[in-house]
């Protein structure tokens, strides 16, 4: 039985991106799976989806910080208590688009391996990314404890969840297949100007394309950067949106433009 686990909570997304990931992987997984998803809302969640209340983060959010820092209850020592799950589990980010095939995220290297993609926006560090992670549930419960014994000095050291994971991980963190992981904005989506006349393309051996810092998938399939724009227009009324006195930074308003990304309508579904 592979095992995979989400986390919702918040307003960001509804059960459709739950529904969704379900969806995604009765096509890409071979054989049984089990789908757990930790919220803090369950309705219109499908009834496939293990569904069990999101525990709390048991400490002081850490202020100033832009880390997910929710996603640690993860390496709680009684998530398999609330959960069933044992050995290895696939954390998988809602705004993921699974493409292919991912029978060896579940395979690659030790089952008591903690397998990250790796940070693509910082390629020359050895930093994690946990957009797609595997790991052995229940194993490393000192990640979330010594969070709690002192959040803000991690979040002033790390910044970032996954940095904090990275340096946390007993023995070092392992890292996917460089091709399996793809992050949208830095490996699909055409560099700045050629992003006008170009339509995000779909990375050859691509497994999983992760959306780390936006834009998000729901967004992107239409053609726009967030929810606040309209659906894509053209490249000249973008252009001529840079000069409405509610666009405070022009050159960010300029290079965060994306044409609406047709692979997405055939495997981003439920």
């Amino acid at each position: 039985m592979k095992q995979v686990i989400c986390v919702k909570w918040g307003q960001a997304y509804g059960p459709d991106y739950v529904n969704r990931l379900y969806g995604m992987l009765q096509r890409h997984v071979s054989g049984p799976f089990r789908l757990v998803c930790l919220t803090d809302d369950a309705r219109g969640i499908r009834p496939e989806v293990a569904a069990y209340d999101l525990p709390e983060l048991g400490c002081e959010w850490p202020k100033k910080s832009m880390g997910k820092w929710r996603k640690l209850v993860l390496w709680g020592a009684d998530l398999g208590e609330r959960t069933g799950l044992s050995g290895p589990v696939l954390f998988i980010d809602l705004d993921s688009v699974i493409v292919d095939n991912i029978d060896g995220y579940f395979s690659h290297g030790h089952p008591d391996d903690v397998v990250l993609a790796r940070n693509w926006a910082k390629p020359m560090q050895r930093l994690g990314q946990t957009s797609v992670f595997r790991f052995p549930v229940g194993r490393y419960p000192h990640i979330l404890a010594q969070f709690r014994a002192d959040p803000q000095g991690v979040a002033d050291r790390c910044g970032f969840e996954q940095h904090y994971v990275t340096e946390a991980v007993p023995g070092g963190i392992k890292f996917w297949p460089h091709l399996w992981t793809r992050h949208f904005r830095l490996h699909c989506l055409p560099p700045f100007p050629l992003r006008y006349f170009m339509p995000a393309r779909l990375p050859k051996g691509s497994r999983i394309v992760t959306f780390p810092g936006g834009p998000n998938p729901s967004d992107v399939l239409v053609g726009r950067w967030t929810q606040q724009q309209p659906a894509y227009r053209g490249i000249w009324a973008h252009l001529k949106a840079t000069f409405d006195p509610l666009v405070t930074h022009r050159w960010r308003h300029l290079t965060r433009y994306v044409r609406p990304t047709p692979w997405l309508t055939q495997h981003w579904v439920e």
